[in-house]
């Protein structure tokens, strides 16, 4: 069994992995100012919940888009489990041919969700990330990793949006309009967000089409996706496990 950590920049996502199978995960919220000890308890916190025998944790990889707690995960999951993880980024085998102008500066969410990718879907593949920024990121049917695109995520819209402006309120996204066009304000920043973000991602895959041809396989993930996803026209697959399966991956790509 072995455990998978993914960093974000508002969530970190726990999975221990049998074999190939989840046999349990959470959720957490980011916060770079908790310590290394305190991370440790909730590792074995959820490990303990889950009914997760930590002697058979044989193993730990991470990755993270936020450096300041690469060092403060590696050190929960030693005093948590007793062993070093690994850490996506230099010197991490990946099999990933990468074609963009400087292959060292591409987020280990994007290596990981490449990989997977790779191992799970026909190529060409786009992968769609909405998470605190909505990213692409492009595969093309020889299996090089292009490079993608990167747009503000719906948080990030949403709290500038009501910040900005003196009248619009903080909202959910938990009940969508029943329409595009809204009758009030709160309905109105729903459609603008979930039927704009729906047509931006559509617009995009568009043109991607154009350049990498019709056959072209579109996966999702991140937390956002379930909220959006189900309003773009074209097919996509969602795939919420994306990143952690490619960590998996990762692990045994670098260890057997």
């Amino acid at each position: 069994m072995i455990l998978t950590v993914d960093i974000g920049n508002t969530n970190i996502v726990l999975a221990f992995w049998d074999g190939e199978n989840i046999a349990a995960s959470s959720r957490a919220k980011t916060d770079k100012n908790k310590t290394s000890d305190e991370y440790a308890v909730t590792l074995r916190n959820v490990a303990m919940i889950s009914g997760i025998k930590t002697e058979l944790i044989e193993g730990a990889i991470i990755s993270s888009v936020v450096p300041p707690l690469n060092l403060t995960m590696k050190r929960a999951i030693k005093r948590a489990f007793g062993f070093e993880p690994l850490i996506v980024g230099p010197g991490i085998k990946t099999g990933l041919n990468i074609k963009i102008d400087d292959p060292s500066q591409l987020g280990s969410d994007f290596v990981c969700g490449a990989v997977s990718a790779l191992a799970k879907y026909p190529q060409p593949t786009v992968i769609v990330d909405l998470g605190t920024a909505t990213k692409f990121s492009v595969v093309d049917k020889n299996g090089l990793f292009l490079g993608g695109s990167i747009y503000p995520g719906i948080k990030i819209s949403l709290d500038a949006l009501s910040s900005n402006t003196a009248q619009l309120p903080f909202i959910s996204l938990d009940s969508p309009p029943l329409s595009v066009i809204g009758t009030n304000s709160v309905d109105s920043m729903k459609s603008g967000i979930i039927y704009g973000t729906a047509c931006m991602i559509d617009g995009i895959i568009d043109m991607y089409r154009t350049e990498l041809g019709k056959d072209l396989t579109v996966v999702s993930t991140g937390g956002f996706a379930e909220y959006i996803i189900p309003y773009c026209k074209c097919s996509i697959i969602q795939d919420e496990n994306i990143i952690l399966d490619g960590l998996r991956i990762l692990y045994f790509k670098n260890t057997k």
